[in-house]
Parts: C-alpha cells; structure tokens; sequence
C-alpha cells in the first residue's frame, strides 16, 4: 500500500529527475544530446538524470530539453 499522494513512478522506465543548472555553476564544458552542440562553462543548463540509471544522466540545454521532453525524448 502506497502511503503517500505523490506519483509513484518507480515502474516507469523513462521517468528521470531534471536538474537546472544555474550559469554560476556551470564550471565544465558538455555535449547536448539534443541538438549535439556545446553547452559552455556558464551557461544554464539542465542536468537530466534517469531514475532507473543515474550513471547515464546527461546535460541538456534548456530549450532542446523542453522540446525533446514534449515530444517524449
């Protein structure tokens, strides 16, 4: 029994947690699985962590984040 009134989305292979990264604290350089383009030290960006491998996470640039979570990634 499940004691709580939140998602409970464990069973859900592509559920991730999304991270925004704030320009301050962007200190590396990333790749954007996106759009395959620079994420430059100090840009914001968001960090995108699946919950089933967190070992994979990835940074996103905001924008091609949004696009590619409406479309299902």
């Amino acid at each position: 029994m499940v004691d709580h009134d939140w998602p409970d989305d464990l069973d859900d292979d592509d559920a991730v947690d999304v991270r925004h990264v704030q320009p301050y604290e962007a200190v590396k350089a990333y790749r954007c699985p996106g759009c395959d383009h620079d994420i430059r030290a100090g840009e914001g960006h968001e960090v995108v962590v699946p919950r089933r491998d967190p070992g994979e996470r990835r940074h996103w640039h905001t924008g091609c984040w949004h696009r590619a979570s409406k479309r299902g990634r």
